[in-house]
């Protein structure tokens, strides 16, 4: 998911070019767009949208073309929509950096995983038991791992490059061992820890929770409690209560503005940034 810098000069050059009549333009000017990806698509929505009118005109052509769409106002309208749903938001979310990403194929690989589960499950089995099955197909099978080694790395929080790498974040993680859990029939919850992000179960006698940054280790209450101990927090009930999809995605942009700012990307940092001060602003509008 590199993307490529775009110099002034050749800007400068593409934007003087995109009014050219010439089939032999077009063509080269639709090759360098296709390899320039999303740079290319923010130069060409910039365009569309300015002063100059014959400009905009041929940029909007250029972009029906290419099939770019506006995946940050994607976002920033999901965002809005409160209808906040884990599958669908994170890869609209994966989408802002990433606008050619294959929703279908990583759906697939969600599918298969899922499959695998299923195949290995004897019913009937408890929930708890079920997510033995999950871990054993992520963690062991598949490879699932958490990022230690470069944590801070952006690629961790996508959707589709978790499931492209095998590594992530304990919130990134906690979203695929959900959607997973999701379409085998195990009630799950999403649990943001203070610091720490994991998966909890609610519907199995006492709550359990699984960290799937930690190869789904299984934890129970008291065992939470001693993890944020050790964090030194001083633990409350609440701590453990599910965390809704909404503060989910809300979350994975606060570590979005902290990683790209580590990495010296402000463009992406201020994005995401803007990201979160959406979702504020739209549960303060409709929580009053």
């Amino acid at each position: 998911m590199e993307t490529e810098v775009l110099g002034t000069a050749e800007r400068e050059a593409l934007l003087g070019l995109i009014d050219d009549p010439s089939p032999a333009v077009r063509r080269a000017l639709l090759m360098r767009f296709t390899e320039l990806g999303p740079v290319a698509a923010a130069l060409l929505q910039a365009a569309a949208r300015g002063s100059n009118r014959v400009l905009g005109r041929h940029a909007a052509w250029f972009l029906d073309e290419l099939k770019f769409t506006d995946p940050v106002a994607e976002f920033r309208g999901f965002i809005r929509s409160m209808n906040y749903e884990l599958e669908t938001g994170a890869l609209l979310l994966a989408r802002t950096v990433s606008p050619r990403l294959d929703a279908g194929d990583c759906i697939a690989q969600l599918d298969a995983i899922a499959a695998r589960c299923r195949e290995l499950i004897v019913e009937p089995s408890s929930a708890r038991e079920k997510c033995r099955v999950i871990n054993r197909v992520l963690f062991h099978e598949q490879g699932f791992h958490g990022n230690v080694d470069d944590y801070t790395d952006p690629l961790n929080s996508f959707l589709d490059q978790v499931l492209a790498r095998r590594t992530g974040l304990p919130i990134s993680l906690s979203i695929v061992y959900l959607l997973v859990a999701q379409r085998v029939g195990v009630e799950l919850e999403p649990v943001g820890l203070p610091g720490h992000f994991v998966v909890g179960c609610f519907s199995d006698g006492l709550p359990f929770f699984v960290d799937p940054f930690d190869r789904g280790l299984f934890r129970g209450p008291v065992e939470m409690f001693e993890l944020l101990r050790s964090s030194q927090h001083t633990p409350v009930p609440s701590d453990l209560a599910p965390t809704p999809v909404r503060e989910v995605l809300c979350r994975s942009c606060r570590n979005l503005v902290n990683h790209y700012t580590a990495a010296g990307d402000m463009a992406r940092a201020r994005l995401f940034a803007g990201f979160v001060e959406e979702f504020e602003t739209t549960y303060a509008k409709h929580a009053t």
